[in-house]
């Protein structure tokens, strides 16, 4: 038993019944999924405290979801391909990225259809909550209520660190990771007046840990000027600074089973896969896979992780996967007090295996023991390798080999980009709420393209057999490869350049959570070990990447786009880097202002006879990318028009910094 049931709240027209090539008029399911596992089953056994929750009558373990899906009306005319999208903090972000429209700033519950790639193609695309603390009823977020880890049929107490990083001051904060576009569900404490929590100060992540005394900061939430009792808050006389890394340790008096998530979007994927009874889908599916961004792309990585591909019946439920921007992490998905959008906070996300090879084992050797193996696309950009994991996929810990991947495995690093798609126009200030103000302009490549390539590749790879191209990453054995000092030493030549500290960069470390840490139960601060390599792509003269797929934006260049991008000074937090964003640096439009700067990289006027010989390369450069199979013949115009937006732009002389 899994999947229990399904109850359908909706099912409308998608999209104002717009029509959609071969996919024809799609419509939209919303509801509930509800399960039953079985905490005894060996599919089962490897999620933490399962065995602690309820259980049934039977035996069984109850949980529901919400779910959505979006599919042909007329099965006929679908693809038989699946689409999971592991939500993203609640939200659906595979949409915005294969079909290029920018994402919601604010909670919506629309889904956009931009240019209709998936829907034009014949996609069902899918979605159910996974993670415990999003807010169910939020408006577009996706939620579930997991069980209760129990001992003497209570919810077991005990200890977490909650991280909080600001980019604004605050009097106080609540218990709780606050990325997304809804507040989270927090741990509370179990006793506001606990003696022995303990609240500490960095001036960055893993700098030098100071403590803040006792009497200086209480659970509690500012009203007016006034510290009110909150056992879901933490107020901090003086408030919390912006740029500064604090934790919070305590007792909490709540233990979700965090990892019936994992198994929410297992079964819940298998029952759209083979068509159980009750499936919405019906049996138009043939095909599943799973793509995840950040976040989610982590999770696909923990799934992966403990080998969690086959569901109780013994059904394979991926055929592929691509965890994208995910690095070499997981995350918190699967341990007591996890917080699931806790990214950067050392734990056990943070442990090994990174690789498919290496000490202590790799990370599919589950799956490899047990069946289930799918096909495997990693796709990085720049930012996950300068946050010091990425790498650490394909590169030896100490940086000295590459290591090999297996012959179901690719990655690809997608060249000069940052963590999310670039950003056009050209910005400085990231918008999102609480947004940070970066040093320079944001990093402008869109690198969409190149997953709808990679998506087409997989299935290619999966349905026919069809090799995908192989991996593309920076290389020790091809002197592709440099230490984040040696690549910003290079990019310092830039005029007017400001660069981030390497020596306040994350850095993956060995960690010891304490003696309990084998049964998923950690003690905090977790105790850092010997730092791992942390090896980025080297670069050519203009500062670009010159490893991995490199878009026209690249290949045929009119600005030096890095990973990184420091913070503004109004911001404090000197020599750290904007989390998530790059820069965009534009060439100097002529060889006078060129020389009058003393930049090293050749001009706009130096480099191209014109607008239409800088088209002719793009459009060349773009062709030569569909023919290795990293750009879609379907995706060359757009490519052409967005490059031409920046020659026309940088051609006028914009600055390296902005106002």
């Amino acid at each position: 038993m899994a999947v229990v049931g399904f109850d359908v709240h909706s099912r409308r027209p998608y999209f104002d019944e717009r029509s959609f090539g071969d996919g024809g008029l799609y419509e939209r399911v919303d509801g509930v999924v509800r399960f039953a596992v079985d905490p005894a089953h060996a599919a089962n056994r490897e999620i933490t405290d399962m065995d602690r929750a309820a259980p049934d009558a039977a035996g069984m373990v109850s949980f529901d979801a919400d779910f959505c899906i979006l599919q042909p009306i007329d099965p006929g005319r679908a693809n038989g391909r699946l689409l999971f999208d592991v939500s993203n903090r609640g939200g659906k972000p595979a949409m915005a990225l294969f079909n290029s429209f920018p994402p919601p700033l604010e909670p919506t519950d629309e889904i956009g259809a931009g240019n209709g790639f998936l829907m034009r193609h014949g996609w069902t695309v899918a979605w159910c909550g996974w993670q415990w603390d999003v807010p169910r009823g939020s408006v577009g977020m996706l939620g579930i209520d997991v069980p209760m880890a129990l001992e003497d049929r209570k919810p077991i107490p005990g200890q977490i660190c909650v991280e909080i990083t600001r980019n604004t001051p605050a009097a106080s904060v609540r218990l709780c990771d606050e990325l997304g576009l809804a507040p989270f569900k927090t741990y509370p404490a179990a006793d506001v007046n606990e003696a022995s929590a303990r609240m500490t100060v960095q001036d960055w992540p893993d700098g030098p840990r100071t403590d803040i005394a006792r009497d200086r900061w209480r659970f509690a939430r500012d009203e007016g000027g006034q510290a009110v009792s909150d056992d879901e808050c933490a107020w901090l006389d003086g408030g919390f600074e912006p740029a500064k890394v604090y934790d919070i340790f305590y007792t909490t008096r709540l233990s979700p089973v965090v990892g019936a998530g994992l198994l929410a979007v297992r079964d819940f994927t298998a029952a759209l896969r083979f068509g159980d009874d009750g499936s919405p889908s019906g049996a138009r599916i043939q095909r599943a896979y799973g793509f995840g961004i950040s976040q989610s792309g982590r999770f696909l990585r923990t799934f992966l992780y403990h080998g969690l591909n086959i569901d109780e019946r013994g059904r394979q439920v991926f055929d592929g996967l691509i965890p994208h921007v995910a690095g070499g992490r997981r995350g918190e998905f699967n341990h007591r007090y996890a917080q699931p959008s806790v990214e950067v906070t050392p734990g056990f996300g943070h442990l090994p295996p990174w690789a498919d090879e290496g000490e202590g084992g790799g990370l599919l050797d589950n799956l490899r023991h047990g069946g289930g193996v799918p096909k495997v696309l990693y796709t990085n950009s720049s930012a996950e390798y300068w946050r010091g994991d990425a790498g650490l996929v394909h590169i030896s810990p100490d940086g000295t080999r590459d290591l090999s991947l297996p012959t179901d495995v690719r990655a690809y690093l997608l060249a000069g980009a940052q963590h999310g798609p670039g950003i056009w126009p050209l910005m400085s200030r990231i918008p999102i709420p609480n947004g940070a103000v970066a040093e320079h302009w944001i990093n402008a490549v869109d690198y969409r393209p190149l997953l709808r390539a990679a998506l087409t590749n997989l299935d290619l790879w999966v349905s026919d057999g069809v090799e995908p191209p192989p991996s593309a990453v920076p290389s020790v054995a091809a002197s592709t490869v440099l230490t984040r000092k040696e690549a910003l030493e290079k990019n310092g030549r830039i005029p007017g350049i400001s660069l981030v500290d390497a020596d306040k960069l994350r850095t993956i470390q060995e960690l010891d959570l304490g003696p309990r840490q084998a049964e998923r139960v950690g003690r905090w601060p977790a105790v850092a070990g010997r730092p791992m390599a942390a090896m980025v792509a080297a670069v050519d003269g203009d500062g670009n990447e010159a490893a991995g797929i490199r878009l026209p934006d690249l290949a045929v260049p009119v600005a030096t786009y890095t990973a990184w991008n420091p913070r503004h000074a109004s911001m404090g937090g000197e020599g750290q880097a904007v989390r998530y964003m790059g820069s965009t640096f534009p060439f100097a439009a002529t060889r006078e202002e060129r020389a009058a700067t003393g930049d090293p990289r050749p001009s706009m006027a130096e480099r191209f006879a014109g607008r239409d010989d800088y088209e002719a390369r793009v459009r060349a450069a773009a062709e030569e990318s569909v023919a290795s199979r990293h750009l879609l013949a379907e995706d060359v115009e757009g490519v052409v028009k967005g490059a031409l937006a920046k020659y026309d732009t940088f051609v006028t002389g914009v600055p390296v910094r902005p106002a």
